[in-house]
C-alpha cells in the first residue's frame, strides 16, 4: 500500500450555457442567456498517480474500485489515496481505446460478492490479431477475484483497437445493459447478426432475458442499434430508462433516451460530418435529421465533438437545483457537462470545469452524495461546493 499526500483542493471557474428550447440546436460554444447555478462548484484532488483510470464504482463501506486500462484493478480506501491491486484480472489488450474499462457491483453484491469487468479480449487461435468487447464476473474476496467467469463476447471480433463502448448499468430487475461500439468498421451497427455497434440486455450468468425486444432476424441479446461508441450509460432515477452518451463522427455527439428495439441511425444518419468534410449543415451524414426511421438524439453536440465519457443522474443533496440532472464527461472537451431535462426535452446545459483541462473518463455518484471525476492524466477528483 502508498499513501499520497493530503488532498488538493482547486477552486474553478465554470461557463454556462443554454440550449434552445427543442433540445437538439445547442452548437457548442453558444453564449449564455441566464444562470440558474446556484453555488461555486470546486476539484478537490484526491490521487494525481493513477494510470489512465476508466471505470469506478462505490463498495458499501465506502472503499471504491477502480479499473486502469493497462489491466489492473484497484481499491481505494474511502479517502481515495490509498490503493491496493487485485489479483486475478484477465489478460486485457490495451492497445489504444482497448483495455480493463468498466466495472459495476452486483445488485446482490452485500450478499454475495460477485463484480462485473468490461475489456477488450485479444483473440487466440484462428482469432488471434483480432479483439472484442468481453464481460466477465468473479466474487471479490480480499484483494483477489475467484471464480471468474466469461459471461459474454462481442460478435465477431475484429481488427483494430477503437470503439470498444463497454459501459455496464444494472437495470432495477436485475438484468445487466452492455453497450457495445463498431468498433469504427461503420455498417456492423445495422447488422443484427453481429453485436457490434449495439447496446445488449443479458442475465447476470450471461443467459438472455425473456422479455428482450423480438427484433426480426437478430441476435436476442440486442436490445437497441445504430450505435457508433456508447462510452456513457445510466438509469434515469426512478425508472428503468435506459439513456446512453456516444461519440459523434466529426462533430453530432448524442446523448439518447435507450428504448428496445430501436434504432439510432449510425452510420446512416449523424448530426455531425464524415471526418475531412468542411463541417456545417451540408455536410451532416444522411442529412442530420434522424427521424422517422431513426430515434432523434435528446441532446445533441455540434459542430464540434466534445467526446462524451461516462454519465450518471444526479440523486444526492449535496448541490442545488442539480437532482435529476445528467452529467457526462468529456474528453476532447476537457470538461464536464451538466445537461437539465424537462420530461425527455433536454431544456438547459452548463459546463464546468472547462478551466481544468483534464480529458474527464468518468464521472460516478459517491454514497456520499458528491460526484467524482477520474481523469486520463490519472487524477480522481471530488466535486465540492
Amino acid at each position: 500500500m502508498k499513501r499520497f499526500s493530503p488532498p488538493i483542493l482547486v477552486t474553478l471557474a465554470t461557463i454556462f450555457l443554454l440550449s434552445g428550447c427543442d433540445g437538439n440546436s445547442l452548437e457548442t460554444g453558444a453564449s449564455a442567456s441566464g444562470n440558474s447555478l446556484k453555488h461555486s462548484p470546486q476539484a478537490q484532488v484526491l490521487n494525481t498517480t493513477l494510470q489512465a483510470p476508466w471505470g469506478m464504482a462505490f463498495l458499501p463501506d465506502g472503499r471504491s474500485l477502480v479499473t486502469e486500462k493497462r489491466g489492473r484493478l484497484l481499491i481505494l480506501d474511502p479517502d481515495g489515496r490509498t490503493q491496493t491491486s487485485i489479483s486475478g484480472v484477465p489478460l486485457v489488450d490495451p492497445a489504444k481505446q482497448g483495455g480493463l474499462l468498466d466495472v459495476a457491483l452486483d445488485p446482490d453484491f452485500s450478499d454475495d460478492p460477485w463484480i462485473y469487468i468490461s475489456y477488450s479480449e485479444p483473440g487466440t487461435g484462428s482469432e488471434t490479431g483480432l479483439t472484442g468487447t468481453a464481460i466477465a464476473r468473479a466474487r471479490l474476496v480480499g484483494d483477489q477475484l475467484e471464480n471468474l467467469q466469461v459471461i459474454y463476447r462481442q460478435v465477431p471480433k475484429v481488427s483494430g483497437n477503437g470503439h470498444f463502448g463497454s459501459r455496464l448499468v444494472f437495470a432495477t430487475d436485475k438484468t445487466l445493459f452492455v453497450t457495445l461500439g463498431e468498433r469504427q468498421k461503420k455498417t456492423p451497427a445495422q447488422d443484427l447478426k453481429t453485436s457490434l455497434g449495439k447496446i445488449i440486455r443479458i442475465k447476470r450468468d450471461g443467459s438472455i432475458p425473456e422479455d428482450n425486444p423480438k427484433i426480426p432476424g437478430a441476435r436476442p441479446e440486442i436490445w437497441s442499434y445504430g450505435h457508433r461508441n456508447p462510452q456513457g450509460a445510466a438509469l434515469r432515477p426512478g425508472t428503468d430508462q435506459l439513456w446512453a452518451a456516444e461519440h459523434g463522427p466529426q462533430g453530432g455527439d448524442e446523448i439518447n433516451r435507450i428504448t428496445p428495439g430501436s434504432n439510432y441511425g449510425w452510420p446512416l444518419v449523424s448530426y455531425g460530418c464524415n471526418y475531412g468534410d468542411p463541417v456545417g449543415e451540408t455536410c451532416r451524414i444522411g442529412g442530420g435529421t434522424h427521424a422517422p426511421a431513426y430515434v432523434e438524439p435528446v441532446s445533441i453536440w455540434v459542430p464540434i465533438s466534445i467526446a462524451p465519457s461516462g454519465m450518471t443522474f444526479y440523486t444526492g443533496d449535496r448541490y442545488t437545483g442539480w437532482q435529476g440532472d445528467i452529467f457526462v464527461g468529456a474528453l476532447a472537451g476537457r470538461a464536464l457537462w451538466r445537461v437539465k431535462l424537462d420530461g425527455d426535452r433536454e431544456v438547459e446545459r452548463e459546463v464546468l470545469f472547462k478551466n481544468l483541462e483534464e480529458r474527464i473518463r468518468n464521472v460516478e455518484q459517491g454514497l456520499d452524495g458528491w460526484l467524482y471525476l477520474l481523469t486520463d492524466s490519472g487524477k480522481l477528483i471530488r466535486v465540492t461546493n
